[in-house]
């Protein structure tokens, strides 16, 4: 696949869709946004709710909320099963049919159909199905209960998703998510019945990574399940080289919080004269008299109007500028890395 439609025009593949979890993304704008050449963002369910922004966004749709007239993501909520409940039981329990997240003294309760209402309500372009994320060192009866949570999950979110688009001309997509850690049965099982039921594209669930190092085995084993003329979305990869390893696996479709977080944790990816290879710029005391570009081949802000010098002094006087400039180079960077698969 070369492209995908969406209500909001045609993504050009592979994509990659920094994560804005709230609505938005930590230090930079929308006109920010739009300047560093992004097909989309991917926004959070289940921390739009916690945060009460569902009324509110409803009123006027996501992309009118954060200003955006392209292609928005709305992931479930179930990376929040792994990161919230599965590491911390006092905080929630995961029931036949729903998710009750304990948090602030008040109760979240999350069930497929739910999940599904509240990102048509958002507007996105994109919605996922619920799913219980599991952490690839789960045992493996957890690793079976979830998978089997999962499909069950998925079809109650297809039931409620047909409801709901019925008489709607143009409506979203929904992608379902594969869970079912590192053992590939489970990943076979998961995959093949979430196909049976039928989705506009199907993404790799769980951690994708394994003490640092990216789970090429199954990952690629996934991916060669799926159909060809589906998306292949592998959530959560976000280094530039796993990227490219992912997309040589057939993934098209990516969302990962490390360049806005590396932004502002000073960290910069930089292009070597090779045509997809880079590094990592960080920018120390060894860079405060540096009079070097952070780019010669970069045309963001920072690398048009800023040497290295310059964005070491606005970090160590703890300017806003300096995450808002970091930001728009590394979102910049992988708008660029995108294109350069594309024609690769």
């Amino acid at each position: 696949m070369k492209t995908l439609k969406t209500n909001h025009g045609e993504l050009k593949l592979p994509g990659f869709f920094p994560d804005a979890t709230r609505g938005y993304i930590k230090g930079v704008s929308s006109d920010d946004l739009k300047k560093c050449n992004f097909q989309g963002v991917v926004v959070n369910t289940y921390h739009l709710l916690k945060e009460g922004l569902i009324k509110k966004i409803e009123k006027k749709g996501i992309h009118n909320y954060m200003k955006l007239n392209f292609q928005i993501i709305s992931d479930s909520g179930g990376f929040q099963v792994m990161s919230l409940i599965h590491r911390h039981p006092e905080l929630g329990k995961i029931e036949k049919d729903k998710i009750i997240f304990n948090l602030d003294n008040k109760k979240i309760i999350f069930t497929p159909e739910k999940c599904i209402q509240l990102q048509m309500k958002i507007g996105s372009d994109i919605i996922m199905c619920l799913d219980d994320c599991t952490n690839s060192s789960a045992s493996l009866k957890e690793q079976k209960i979830s998978v089997e949570r999962t499909i069950r999950w998925a079809k109650q979110c297809k039931i409620e998703f047909e409801k709901l688009t019925k008489n709607i001309k143009k409506k979203p997509l929904i992608f379902a998510i594969i869970q079912g850690g590192i053992n590939k049965p489970l990943r076979k099982k998961c995959a093949k019945e979430l196909i049976k039921i039928g989705f506009d594209g199907y993404a790799f669930g769980g951690w994708p990574v394994k003490e640092g190092k990216l789970l090429t085995g199954v990952l690629k084993y996934t991916a060669d399940l799926l159909p060809k003329d589906k998306i292949k979305y592998c959530m959560g990869v976000g280094k530039p080289e796993d990227i490219i390893q992912c997309v040589k696996m057939g993934y098209n479709l990516f969302d990962c919080v490390i360049p806005t977080r590396n932004a502002r944790h000073k960290s910069l990816f930089v292009f070597k004269n090779n045509k997809l290879s880079s590094f990592v710029l960080n920018i120390k005391g060894k860079n405060k008299f540096s009079n070097k570009k952070i780019s010669f081949n970069c045309k963001c802000e920072l690398c048009k109007n800023y040497k290295i010098s310059d964005l070491y002094t606005l970090f160590s006087n703890r300017n806003p500028e300096s995450i808002r400039l970091a930001t728009i180079h590394n979102l910049t960077f992988y708008s660029e890395l995108m294109k350069r698969l594309t024609k690769n």
